[in-house]
């Protein structure tokens, strides 16, 4: 399974758009630059000529080299200018096609004319992602502590990504808190009656200590969340979970635990993606055969009469309700009373 939303591009690459028999023309990048703080890097954001690993190119994929070939490293694409077969090295204008120019690390792949761009691969994921909820969304527990009036979830210097979240699921509490050393085997948890209330971004608000914060969120939904305690005194520590949006991926290091997905929520990721990445597209025959294979072993095959992608879509959208009964199954809706959760546990 993947780690990171990196590791879910080159899955979705692997399973799907990058057969074995149909893997693009590459190379590996040597260049060897120095930066000014005297830190070695393979290629900076700003130099314009790429040397290449000639000994991994046919005559004919060098000689593909040349003007007008579109490259790419990384999610980088590059346009070549000029190539110089002699000494491996191919000008380019860098950062194109609405990408941006960025370092790369020495030996990193050099991919020529890719049909499926990793930046648009990318792009693509995090569409799949945020198209997730609200058939299926995320979960998250924390745990607060109740207090008098509302209670902000996140601070002004830490706000985290609590404007995700969309509604209590369930509220428990021990009524007590666990000691050192002392045993609360014989406290049962209680459910707590809790309700959330979306507040405007920025807000300001006053301390423990009369001093004036503001808490802002400059990414995701444009709100500040907060809770209500009901028939519950303050101080003591109370377990809630939320049914979370999922956290928009802003770069291919983003875990998957802090986007909230859960594991079984990658096939669906890449079956959307490639479905969306094969719309209106002349698929390469390996590509094709590859993909009805891939779908056969997932006892979904593709018919004659379906194309690539409504199979995909098709098989997506199985594997959606598969996971939504799950996740309903799992937590269900809470009963809300005038806006109050019941603390269901």
């Amino acid at each position: 399974m993947s780690t990171t939303i990196g590791d879910l591009v080159d899955r979705t690459f692997r399973e799907y758009l990058e057969p074995m028999d149909d893997i693009v023309s590459y190379t590996t990048l040597s260049n060897s630059d120095l930066l000014d703080d005297g830190v070695t890097v393979g290629l900076t954001d700003t130099a314009t000529e790429v040397t290449f690993n000639g000994d991994l190119l046919s005559v004919e994929e060098e000689d593909a080299l040349d003007a007008g070939t579109i490259i790419e490293i990384g999610q980088e694409l590059m346009i070549c200018r000029d190539l110089n077969a002699v000494t491996n090295t191919v000008t380019v204008t860098r950062g194109v096609r609405g990408t941006t120019a960025a370092e790369h690390a020495q030996g990193s792949i050099i991919k020529i004319a890719p049909p499926f761009p990793r930046k648009n691969v990318f792009d693509a994921v995090v569409d799949q992602i945020k198209n997730l909820f609200p058939t299926l969304f995320a979960v998250e527990t924390v745990n607060v502590t109740s207090g008098s009036g509302y209670v902000l979830l996140g601070s002004y210097d830490a706000p985290g990504t609590n404007n995700y979240l969309v509604s209590v699921l369930k509220a428990i509490s021990q009524y007590t808190d666990f000691s050192s050393g002392s045993d609360q085997t014989g406290v049962i948890f209680q459910p707590v009656s809790v309700q959330m209330i979306q507040l405007p971004n920025p807000f300001t608000y006053t301390d423990s200590d009369g001093t004036e914060r503001t808490i802002t969120y400059d990414t995701g939904p444009n709100q500040v969340n907060a809770l209500q305690f009901y028939s519950i005194d303050q101080g003591h520590t109370c377990y809630i979970t939320f049914k979370k949006k999922f956290v928009e991926p802003t770069a291919e290091t983003d875990t998957l635990t802090t986007i909230g997905l859960e594991d079984e929520y990658e096939p669906i990721i890449m079956a959307g993606v490639a479905a969306h990445m094969m719309s209106g597209r002349d698929i390469p025959a390996a590509t094709t055969d590859y993909i009805t294979d891939q779908m056969a072993a997932q006892a979904y095959p593709v018919g004659s009469s379906n194309s690539i992608r409504n199979s995909l879509l098709q098989y997506q959208q199985l594997l959606i309700t598969q996971a939504r009964k799950y996740l309903r199954a799992k937590y269900p809706e809470a009963v809300e009373i005038n806006g109050v959760n019941s603390g269901v546990q």
